[in-house]
């Protein structure tokens, strides 16, 4: 028969072990919440680094190559150029997210592209439409958190608000349309030609982004719609379209 002493011994020896465990779940949370919190950081950082080495060189490329060739009817062909994945077609600047919003835009969306800070056109299941083609969905896809967190805030955007995209000889200018809050990672709709979920019933001059939602996760995506309302060539300062001033 167990004394009454034992009883208390073998109570505070499970009191103890229930202390000990319960320690170690507070450090093993501690720890973890510090390498995710360094991990966003640290990819951030290496992120920003990659992404402002890669546009100065895209710049640098720009300044030192000819203009494009005229076409017959004087306007410069880029579409003229072929672009290999990972190469820089230009910028994305969006006003509503900060004055000094600008993110470089690369050929596809794998990590060597999303991972490096910037956003990526979209190769696949629809190969995305260049800003200059005559009609189609440029489709870009960028990082929510960790690796330059380009679009962390994209559910800010509004209908209405500009964006535009800058390129080697010419600016285009969208305007927010519409926005899809959430859908299925797997729905591949929203970047297509005429983008599903988007207000847009035909085709037209459509620029689509998309990132993850909810913040912290990869479970569904969100897309933000525009169409093209203008294009204005880029002069010799660079300077910025009205909507960004």
């Amino acid at each position: 028969m167990e004394s009454v002493g034992d009883g208390r011994v073998g109570r505070r020896r499970s009191a103890g072990a229930v202390g000990v465990v319960g320690e170690l779940l507070i450090t093993f949370g501690l720890v973890l919440a510090l390498f995710v919190g360094y991990s966003l950081w640290w990819t951030d950082v290496v992120a920003e680094g990659a992404a402002g080495k890669a546009g100065e060189r895209l710049r640098q490329g720009w300044a030192a190559q000819p203009p494009p060739g005229p076409s017959e009817s004087g306007r410069p062909v880029p579409e003229a150029r072929s672009f290999t994945p990972g190469s820089g077609i230009g910028f994305l600047r969006v006003p509503a997210l900060g004055r000094d919003f600008e993110v470089l835009i690369r050929m596809g969306t794998g990590p060597e592209v999303l991972d490096a800070g910037a956003a990526g056109v979209y190769e696949e299941p629809y190969e995305a439409a260049m800003p200059w083609a005559a009609s189609g969905n440029f489709a870009l896809a960028a990082h929510r958190d960790g690796h330059g967190a380009k679009f962390h805030d994209l559910d800010r955007l509004r209908p209405g608000d500009a964006v535009a995209v800058e390129t080697v000889d010419r600016w285009f200018v969208y305007r927010v349309a519409g926005t899809l809050e959430q859908t299925s990672k797997y729905d591949t709709g929203i970047v297509a030609p005429v983008p599903k979920g988007s207000p847009f019933t035909g085709p037209g001059r459509y620029i689509t982004l998309t990132t993850c939602t909810p913040v912290y996760t990869s479970r569904y995506r969100m897309a933000v719609f525009g169409e093209l309302v203008r294009e204005e060539p880029v002069d010799a300062r660079r300077s910025l379209p009205a909507e960004l001033r």
